[in-house]
């Protein structure tokens, strides 16, 4: 999910704390083909569709693939968005991934073809990819070579309850954090909890810090940060206390620090029963809301990230990212049929339809019916900056260290500036 950091902080100590034997390690990837005696080719594809529609509509799709290539298997290994980043930083590790893998591109999937485990697809997929909408492809590209191919993009941003901000007196969504503060404020004075959040899932409070710091200190600064390996400049510390001003107002559900994303009991439930009145999350979030919970149908409505006053970013710069598909360097020629086919109009037609995810065919925009994803996407066409995840965009530790310190922050025992210190830190740490 958009959510995202394939990595903890060492590859080993994380294969062990994933307590992953290496039964699991040896279980896929490699260099065999998956061929069989019989001449059929398994080929294992590792997701993150772990929900409804989108777990069913991606079994029915993989089904179909069979029927049309009756000499390939498609084995299916759905994870949680947590635990398949921890079992693929062990596999990494092992050197072997799976033969299909979900990535959110960026410097995680960079480290895996630094180290050589991904197939280079440019060649393979040319005559087709060419197709998709380019900004969709540029997370999974690196020096001109293509690594991945995206089967979706989105962008992060509140979804709220029209119902429930009504009650409160909000009358329009904020554009200003000033606005954002003040509305949580007129929430609580209702005594409706204004903000879900999975706190024991770190990467959704990442986004607030990620979007304080593109609103305060710019897009461009997140990039040179990263190249600098300093994060102590003046608007990383500012969006910290941004945010912290956020938490001082006790915005979030009862036992958010113990909450999920997708369970019942979850960030996406609270929002989705109507027991919160926001979340921010991605493209995604009406479908987990609806598995999750009950779904908010014609009450739910999408804003962008307001503009934090004095900052030196725009409220037309967005952060979010999209789901692709790489290969295992050396997989079989049935693994990149299995993404033509998944990249193909009809495909995308039918996950535009049914998962309700962002077209990245030109063509399939038209399946759209939902008025609130058409916001979000005519909102990411008329971007003027995007920001990748920062557990995606930067070096696995550092991206994990973001998650990890901004969860501190949340949870009260870090300051604005031990969060940007910290981060600075690790990053020195990965010279």
């Amino acid at each position: 999910m958009g959510d995202p950091a394939l990595s903890r902080r060492g590859f080993l100590a994380a294969s062990a704390a994933a307590g992953l034997g290496m039964t699991a390690l040896t279980g896929c990837g490699g260099d065999s083909d998956g061929g069989s005696s019989d001449g059929t080719t398994t080929v294992e594809w590792w997701n993150i569709s772990t929900t409804e529609p989108a777990k069913s509509v991606w079994a029915s799709l993989a089904k179909k693939f069979e029927a049309q290539n009756p000499k390939v298997k498609i084995k299916i290994v759905q994870l949680e968005n947590d635990a398949y980043k921890s079992k693929m930083t062990a596999l990494t590790a092992s050197g072997k991934l799976p033969d299909i893998f979900h990535t959110w591109g960026g410097g995680v999937l960079k480290q895996q073809v630094d180290a050589g485990l991904v197939e280079d697809l440019t060649d393979r997929t040319k005559p087709w990819a060419d197709g998709l909408l380019k900004v969709t492809k540029e997370p999974y590209i690196y020096d001109g070579k293509v690594y991945g191919i995206p089967f979706d993009m989105g962008m992060i941003g509140f979804w709220y309850n029209k119902k429930l901000f009504q009650q409160a007196g909000v009358s329009e969504p904020p554009s200003t954090w000033g606005g954002f503060l003040e509305a949580v404020s007129k929430l609580k004075a209702k005594n409706i909890t204004p903000i879900a959040l999975a706190g024991k899932e770190k990467w959704p409070g990442m986004y607030y810090w990620a979007y304080l710091a593109m609103r305060t200190a710019g897009i461009d600064a997140l990039q040179k940060a990263s190249e600098d390996k300093d994060f102590t400049g003046a608007g990383f510390v500012e969006a910290g206390r941004h945010l912290k001003q956020l938490v001082d107002l006790q915005p979030f559900q009862k036992g958010f620090l113990n909450a999920a994303y997708s369970t019942p009991t979850g960030q996406a439930a609270a929002v989705g029963n109507g027991k919160a009145a926001m979340e921010l999350m991605g493209q995604w979030a009406p479908s987990v809301e609806a598995d999750a919970g009950k779904g908010l149908g014609n009450d739910l409505g999408f804003f962008p990230f307001p503009a934090v006053e004095g900052g030196k970013g725009a409220i037309t710069e967005v952060f979010g990212g999209g789901g692709g598909h790489a290969l295992r360097r050396g997989a079989p020629q049935a693994a990149v049929d299995f993404l033509k086919f998944w990249a193909s109009e009809a495909t995308e037609l039918e996950l535009v339809k049914k998962t309700s995810v962002l077209p990245v065919l030109p063509n399939a925009e038209k399946a759209m019916t939902d008025p609130n994803l058409r916001l979000v996407q005519a909102q990411l066409k008329s971007a003027t900056g995007f920001q990748l995840y920062l557990d995606q965009a930067y070096a696995p530790a550092v991206g994990q260290e973001v998650n990890d310190s901004v969860a501190a922050l949340i949870a009260g025992s870090k300051s604005p500036e031990q969060v940007a210190q910290s981060i600075t830190q690790t990053a020195k740490e990965e010279q």
